[in-house]
């Protein structure tokens, strides 16, 4: 790996006439998209302001924007004498974690929802469980037959595609989906946010709802059943889903949000932290601190570093020395690979 950092710090980058890093955030060449001014700002940059006026309120006037649209929900809920008022996706990670904190002092009914595509870390688990405690949510934990779960884990690996997180992506939002329609809720919570996700590179990799992308991948390299594994077409999420009034609420867009202040109120009720962002996943961690680096020399922490150096939650400075951590203990490294490797190619979980 230091090899290729000096490859890129100094040489040619695919896609790129020259290697470039921004002079205000990280991003950098590897996005063969970039472009750049002519002070050497990126297009991520420069579109942050237009882009933070539409989507970004931490301010008094964000926290009423939410207050009413909560009051909302639950005002429809209760003359339509629905037992939930929405419905969340939970995995154990900081952004989730956290709304499900926000969520409880609304005093909103939730349903929580956890998909287990057999790569959960041991942390995750924990994490999950001290959320639940202390919001008192109901759950409902879905577990992803592991032997379609791992046939089209190990057909994309085979297809070498840069987005290797797709088959967990996919499936997560799928079950979430489902249901909401067998409970009857039409609001999906989203811990998605501007502050720290602001920079989501379209070069670096492809959609996690194309199901079509996702039957071709396992149609030419996979092998097996892909029963008990769910999928969404593009028909239900992009044409039934507004017809049967489904809405996407990202409340961490009203308020001031960071990964700083997440941390510090979560660490009150036992959540801890992981070491790397989507530490949650053992898969995840793998997929965006080696597989990407190694074959593609996309490093993602660019793009979270820089979205967090945007929204002022870190100094470039600070965002730097972080970049510069390694992004795997060799020891670690070498556990993960082998409890990958042991696992997809097992029969049972």
């Amino acid at each position: 790996m230091d090899k290729l950092r000096e490859f890129i710090s100094n040489e040619f980058f695919s896609g790129s006439p020259e290697y470039k890093e921004c002079s205000n955030c990280l991003m950098d060449t590897s996005d063969g998209s970039i472009v750049f001014d002519e002070r050497g700002v990126c297009n991520y940059c420069l579109d942050f302001k237009k882009e933070s006026q539409l989507i970004w309120h931490p301010s008094h006037e964000g926290k009423t924007q939410l207050d009413n649209i909560i009051d909302s929900i639950k005002n429809k809920n209760k003359n339509k004498n629905k037992k939930y008022d929405c419905i969340l996706g939970i995995s154990g990670g900081l952004d989730s974690s956290y709304l499900a904190l926000i969520l409880k002092k609304y005093d909103l009914r939730v349903l929580a929802v956890h998909v287990d595509g057999g790569w959960n870390s041991e942390l995750a688990v924990n994490n999950i469980e001290a959320v639940l405690e202390h919001c008192n949510f109901d759950l409902y934990t879905h577990v992803v037959n592991w032997e379609s779960m791992k046939n089209v884990q190990l057909a994309f690996l085979k297809s070498g595609i840069s987005n290797q997180d797709i088959p967990q992506d996919h499936v997560f939002f799928a079950v979430l989906h489902n249901l909401a329609l067998k409970n009857n809720i039409n609001i999906f919570m989203s811990g998605g946010n501007f502050a720290t996700e602001s920079i989501l590179p379209g070069y670096w990799q492809a959609d996690a709802m194309d199901s079509i992308l996702i039957r071709d991948i396992f149609k030419k390299h996979g092998k097996g059943s892909l029963k008990g594994y769910k999928t969404i077409s593009f028909f239900e999420l992009k044409v039934l889903f507004r017809l049967r009034g489904f809405k996407q609420i990202r409340p961490l867009n009203y308020i001031e949000y960071g990964t700083k202040i997440a941390e510090k109120e979560l660490e009150k009720i036992g959540w801890r932290n992981y070491e790397r962002k989507h530490g949650e996943s053992i898969f995840t961690k793998f997929f965006q601190n080696y597989f990407l680096v190694e074959k593609f020399g996309y490093d993602k922490r660019r793009a979270h570093l820089s979205s967090r150096i945007l929204s002022g939650d870190i100094t470039r400075e600070e965002g730097l020395g972080l970049l510069h951590q390694p992004l795997y203990d060799p020891k670690e490294l070498a556990e993960d690979k082998e409890f990958i490797s042991k696992k997809t190619r097992s029969i049972s979980r």
